[in-house]
């Protein structure tokens, strides 16, 4: 016998029995409705009705009620008991329902769990909140472009940490002692420097010749934070520059001082890495430049990190995010 398909001729493919199916083989297990059936059918007895069964699987009441036909004569009994506008399941149909809701749960219960074991654990990162606010989250998108079978969980934390207790990896500046031996990668040294709102730089600096640099006007407001107390007597130590007798105004944490020297209240003490992409869309100036201030932001881990692994991953875009 042929076969004919868009003017070509195929010879049928016919297979011949084995006989091996014995009586209670799986070879001759009864044939069940289609999935997309049952489902249909499944809606329309949980709601006793063809027109919500329809609204709710985005079909219309045809194919609701054809789907429901095609179950009843597979069956060959009918499912529900149609009256006026309203359907009610016969015995049949509440013995069909509940075996299909039993049975729709329990795949249901083993794809949840299936995913849940298939799904990569996500790489839980601790990292101090002015960081994390001000450089590593609007520089994240990037590193999920590369590596979208990474997941990053972010966790705003600072000083001492405990890796492996619920914490992957740690972004943490070097200026007190860890509690524990960790291996620590070095991810660009701390440059400070004082920045204001570019438009009031003639505010709170007095101008000078091309030979030097700006030197901050006496009346100029200084933003303290209570997170960084010491961060204008380092600079001020490092640039041998005098912050004594001027305003000043003290907010509970580093990244508020920031964002008052955004609002033009004054002047803050700027890492470099911190404001530079305020400064490159030319919200922040910093007159005076910046400094080495002899630390270190490091990425802390509980051991040195395997290659190809997630947290080697992060770890050279890091790197390279740094420069």
């Amino acid at each position: 016998m042929m076969w004919h398909f868009k003017g070509q001729r195929v010879r049928r493919l016919t297979m011949s029995s084995d006989n091996i199916g014995e009586q209670h083989s799986q070879i001759h297990a009864i044939r069940l409705p289609p999935l997309v059936a049952l489902r249909c059918f499944e809606a329309a007895a949980r709601l006793e009705s063809f027109s919500r069964a329809a609204d709710t699987l985005n079909l219309t009441h045809g194919a609701v009620s054809r789907a429901v036909r095609l179950v009843e004569d597979d069956l060959g009994v009918a499912l529900f008991e149609r009256r006026s506008r309203r359907v009610f399941l016969t015995d049949a149909g509440r013995k069909l329902a509940q075996a299909v809701r039993e049975g729709f749960a329990l795949v249901e219960a083993a794809v949840h769990e299936i995913k849940e074991e298939a799904r990569v654990p996500a790489l839980v990162v601790s990292c101090e909140p002015t960081l994390l606010m001000r450089w590593l989250i609007p520089r994240l998108p990037d590193f999920q472009r590369q590596h979208p079978d990474v997941p990053v969980h972010l966790v705003a934390g600072g000083g001492s940490v405990t890796l492996g207790r619920g914490i992957d990896l740690a972004i943490r500046r070097n200026d007190f002692e860890q509690a524990e031996l960790v291996h620590a990668i070095p991810l660009f040294r701390e440059r400070t420097g004082p920045v204001c709102r570019a438009d009031k730089v003639m505010s709170f600096f007095a101008p000078s010749d091309a030979s030097r640099l700006p030197e901050l006007r006496h009346d100029a407001v200084l933003l303290h934070a209570r997170s960084r107390p010491d961060a204008w007597e380092t600079w001020a130590r490092l640039s041998g520059c005098r912050t004594l007798g001027r305003r000043s105004q003290s907010f509970e944490h580093f990244y508020i001082s920031l964002q008052a020297a955004i609002a033009g209240i004054g002047v803050a003490v700027g890492p470099w890495q911190l404001v530079r992409d305020d400064i490159d869309s030319g919200i922040l100036a910093a007159p005076m430049g910046f400094s080495e201030d002899g630390t270190v932001y490091q990425l802390l881990a509980p051991a040195a990190i395997a290659t190809q692994s997630p947290h080697a991953k992060l770890r050279d875009w890091l790197l390279a995010a740094a420069i």
